[in-house]
């Protein structure tokens, strides 16, 4: 495997040392070969919000298994998840699972030319879409964390098209409808990023992109393969009131499992294949496995909603500003972006509020936290550009050794 691993912030490059090798893990927690207990701060990269190896989920991944890994046909468990991700987020009137969020987005994006009949797109820096050719653009995770400033591979004729502009600054994008008058097919954006670091959405900007898509008849989608279920039930579009014309998501939509959706409005939608003349397939599309692993844990997420999301607030708080607080007191430079579940502690005296500020981070400081950490028993995610994630199984004992991690970890010159 090129640099020993399959994909490539695993490598613990941006951060020194050896990764290590993970043989299980359960709740909060990650056990690697040597027998180390990790406390897990990143999640599988967000989708166990209800904790590793959540019961409900292993018990109906089990029993799928059993009558086969793969149909490549029709079930109803595809049927059983679209209804409950229906009831979660209301503007996704007909959906269509995939394998990945990359796989999503990629999708909706071409769905999003095939509709309005338009090649431009515009993205923000630091924004991660997966890895498609025309969204390795001035993208985030691994390629923000290796300084790449798009990849190698990619035709200059397909990233021609992509246009991308500074999160949270609505005078570019005017400027870029205003250069491209009828050419821009939509707007992707995270609606709350977690791929340059959480960097949190200013005032109006989410609200502004609406009204700037929906004057010039482009297509707004949000980029929820993060952000679904985690930070509110219906994800950011509920938790700021706005609705979009394409949803993607992936991460908790299948439990952990390999999988992903996009969905919007049904005359959108109505464009793919049969139906239409946009095409897109995949042979584990609606995989029985990833199904019932979403369908118990949306379903567990719908169920106790109420207790669910206040306590990750509590908690995702105590972590993240009681870490903030230990820096101040041992005169360490941080800068805390949380929104929900999920935060970044930047290594920068900067207001981070896009990926110009996010990169002042003093890197080198961010990789000696992290290795102390390590050392202490906590993963941080291994790159100053990806968020932390906290979930249900995340209690008092996990603040308390997070806590106490950092005071040792903060001191380290």
């Amino acid at each position: 495997m090129p640099g020993g691993v399959d994909s490539p912030v695993r490598a613990f490059r941006a951060v020194g040392g050896d990764p290590p090798f993970v043989t299980h893990a359960k709740g909060a927690y990650l056990w690697d070969a040597d027998g180390n207990r990790y406390l897990d701060m990143f999640g599988s990269w967000g989708p166990m919000i209800l904790g590793h190896a959540f019961p409900a989920a292993v018990e109906a991944v089990q029993a799928a298994a059993a009558k086969s890994a793969s149909f490549g046909a029709s079930h109803a468990g595809e049927a059983d998840l679209a209804e409950l991700v229906r009831r979660c987020f209301p503007s996704v009137e007909r959906l269509r699972f995939v394998s990945s969020g990359t796989e999503a987005c990629m999708s909706a994006i071409r769905l999003a030319r095939g509709y309005t009949g338009r090649k431009f797109v515009i993205k923000f820096e630091g924004c991660y879409h997966g890895h498609a050719d025309a969204l390795l653009v001035k993208a985030g995770s691994g390629v923000a964390t290796f300084g790449i400033p798009g990849s190698a591979g990619v035709p200059e004729e397909t990233a021609m098209h992509t246009l991308a502009l500074p999160y949270n600054d609505l005078d570019a994008v005017r400027a870029a409808f205003a250069g491209h008058p009828g050419e821009i097919a939509c707007v992707i954006v995270e609606p709350v990023v977690g791929n340059a670091g959480t960097l949190i959405p200013a005032a109006g900007f989410l609200e502004g992109l609406r009204v700037l898509t929906h004057e010039h008849g482009a297509l707004l989608i949000f980029d929820e393969v993060m952000t679904g279920f985690r930070l509110a039930l219906g994800g950011a579009q509920e938790r700021y009131g706005i609705k979009p014309d394409l949803t993607t998501l992936g991460k908790i939509v299948g439990g952990g499992l390999p999988c992903g959706a996009f969905g919007g409005r049904t005359e959108i939608m109505g464009a793919l294949a049969p139906l239409g003349p946009v095409y897109q397939a995949g042979t584990l599309s609606g995989n029985p496995l990833a199904m019932v692993a979403g369908i118990a844990t949306v379903g567990y997420l719908i169920e106790h909603a109420a207790e669910v999301y206040p306590q990750l607030e509590r908690t995702t708080a105590a972590m993240a500003d009681g870490v903030a607080a230990i820096a101040r007191e041992a005169g360490v430079t941080l800068t805390t972006n949380r929104v929900g579940s999920m935060f970044t502690w930047f290594f920068t005296g900067e207001t981070v509020v896009d990926f110009a500020s996010a990169a002042t981070s003093d890197t080198a400081a961010f990789a000696r936290f992290h290795r102390a950490m390590l050392e202490a028993g906590v993963w941080l995610p291994p790159s100053q550009y990806e968020a932390a994630f906290v979930g249900t199984m995340h209690g008092a004992a996990e603040v308390e050794l997070l806590l106490g991690a950092a005071k040792t970890a903060l001191k380290i010159e």
